[in-house]
């Protein structure tokens, strides 16, 4: 018996001297509208840049006029754009904005010409953002690509990186700014304790409770199970839905009274009447079933982290999580107790969020929190977005900015200096407000802990959150995302493309210290435990005693 075989058509053959180009776009079609001019642009210049080095750029999918924009749309559409391109072409993979890593994961996954990730150096249009996510997705998938950045595509780094990639489908970074960890270089007192609390963990374990994973296509962000258990972690998998009821059993009172509590320590609330626009009272209350509903489902699980996804699954159910997730991150916060009124939960401590379900965020904030705590310092951490940066004061100075997560204790002026503003309809139909602030200047450890080769890795290092004018922070604000809290970020022995060249994602963890002496001995004690618990650190640029 025979049986109709699938008839499969022959890989198109490359077109010589000519790079093909794709644009991932987001998942929220108001968003790749609104975002397709720039992007467009950016493509006008890479056109241009490819041209002068004799070479030719064919996009694989075209503009589609009646949806107004000319990006991947979809997963599906994705897999269905990589089949029209020859499997061995250069391809270029063109990003002014944020993007959905999925939608072209697939067709990276298989493709064995040469590829190179491009972005537009703007706090506006965040392509750089976009630019690292696909890069830790690319680095996880163990598919080697080459990236380059520039705020027109005619700077010399930009024109010497795009020969160099044309000539021999590769870019050489400068990344003599990363080593490997040696534990017996690290102080004895620091390695002591970090192995500790290695060994306490694999012993004890902690569970992450991860509310759905796969915040906006974002690959990396997820660490497998045979990765994470070898440490001593574990997943609590639940479900939006669960925290959407559990939210409808908070009581009006309940929420009324962590309102009270924020505004009674001098937070400020950006009110409005128009809930299309607008942030409202009614907003902020549901915001606040959420950080008690949160928390509650956190105790009845026994999670030692939590993350919230929210897009795409409540944006269009409840409103924001951001203050939920700042709130969790700090160590003063609203009380929240049991059902029964008997317990205060998490009493006293933060109860440390991911923010977008981020796991590497989430494997690193438990390790901070850990760490950090057992020093008495206070373990308040967040993940920020690597948004954006410029020069200012003869140093480069970082805009990290994420819309939420960041907790009230790194502000200038804890909550007395932190307000609430409308995140934009665009992205959060449903409204809510952030919880937003400036970091306030002193020392940092940064991190991210990512997926390559098969290994969990780590890069820590140290930097400085600075105070720069108002009107300097202002502009950097409308710059970027003026209702998102923001820290200026200065790292220690690290140029602007070294971070570019060796970040593994769109997102950094901070932590601060209260001098840097202390910094440098909780990065001690991080790097040790993180290498206790099997993860392969490396420290990057100006790591103190270590």
């Amino acid at each position: 018996m025979t049986y109709p075989l699938p008839e499969f058509s022959p890989p198109p053959a490359p077109e010589p001297r000519t790079v093909y180009l794709v644009a991932s776009g987001d998942l929220r079609e108001s968003a790749n509208r609104m975002c397709w001019p720039a992007q467009r642009d950016m493509e006008a210049r890479l056109e241009t840049a490819f041209r002068d080095h004799g070479w030719r750029v064919k996009r694989a999918h075209p503009c589609d006029e009646r949806l107004g924009h000319g990006f991947i749309r979809s997963q599906r559409m994705g897999m269905d754009v990589f089949r029209t391109i020859p499997p061995g072409a250069p391809l270029v993979v063109a990003e002014a904005v944020w993007q959905y890593s999925h939608h072209v994961l697939a067709g990276l996954r298989d493709h064995r010409g040469p590829v190179l990730t491009v972005a537009n150096w703007s706090g506006q249009w965040p392509g750089l953002v976009g630019l690292l996510n696909l890069g830790g997705g690319l680095t996880k998938m163990g598919v080697p690509y080459s990236s380059l950045w520039s705020e027109d595509f005619t700077d010399d780094f930009f024109r010497r990186g795009l020969g160099e990639w044309l000539e021999t489908g590769r870019v050489t970074q400068d990344l003599s700014h990363v080593r490997d960890l040696d534990p017996e270089h690290l102080p004895l007192p620091e390695r002591e304790l970090g192995e500790a609390l290695a060994g306490q963990l694999r012993r004890d374990k902690a569970i992450l409770g991860v509310f759905d994973e796969g915040c906006m296509g974002m690959y990396n962000a997820i660490i497998d199970d045979e990765l994470l258990n070898p440490c001593g972690v574990y997943k609590e998998r639940l479900s939006q839905s669960a925290l959407v009821a559990e939210m409808r059993r908070v009581t009006d009172g309940e929420a009324r009274e962590a309102y009270e509590w924020l505004k009674e320590r001098g937070m400020h609330f950006d009110l409005g009447e128009d809930e299309a626009t607008e942030l409202t009272e009614r907003q902020v209350l549901e915001q606040l079933k959420m950080y008690v509903a949160a928390t509650r489902i956190a105790d009845d699980f026994g999670c030692d982290a939590v993350g919230i996804q929210y897009q795409q699954g409540l944006k269009d159910m409840a409103p924001a999580s951001d203050l939920a997730e700042g709130l969790l991150n700090n160590a003063e916060r609203p009380p929240v107790r049991s059902r029964d009124g008997e317990r205060e939960l998490y009493a006293g401590r933060p109860l440390p969020h991911f923010n977008e379900v981020d796991e590497g965020a989430a494997l690193d904030a438990l390790v901070t929190h850990r760490v950090w705590s057992a020093m008495g310092l206070d373990p308040a951490t967040t993940l920020h977005d690597v948004r954006w940066g410029e020069d200012y004061g003869g140093q480069f100075v970082w805009v990290f900015e994420i819309s939420g997560a960041a907790p009230p204790s790194h502000f200038e002026g804890g909550y007395a200096g932190a307000s609430s503003e409308r995140q934009p309809p665009m992205f959060f139909p449903a409204g809510g407000g952030t919880l937003k602030g400036v970091s306030k200047p002193g020392e940092l450890v940064w991190s991210r802990v990512f997926v390559m080769d098969g290994e969990l890795h780590a890069d820590l290092g140290r930097a400085q959150a600075v105070q720069l004018p108002r009107e300097e922070t202002e502009r950097r604000w409308q710059l970027t995302n003026p209702q998102w809290p923001m820290m200026h970020a200065v790292l220690s022995g690290v140029t602007r493309d070294q971070m570019m060249a060796r970040h593994k994602a769109n997102h950094v963890q901070v932590a601060y210290a209260p001098s840097a002496q202390v910094a440098d001995r909780a990065l001690a004690a991080k790097a040790a435990m993180l290498a206790a618990m099997g993860v392969r650190v490396h420290l990057c640029g100006k790591a103190g005693m270590v």
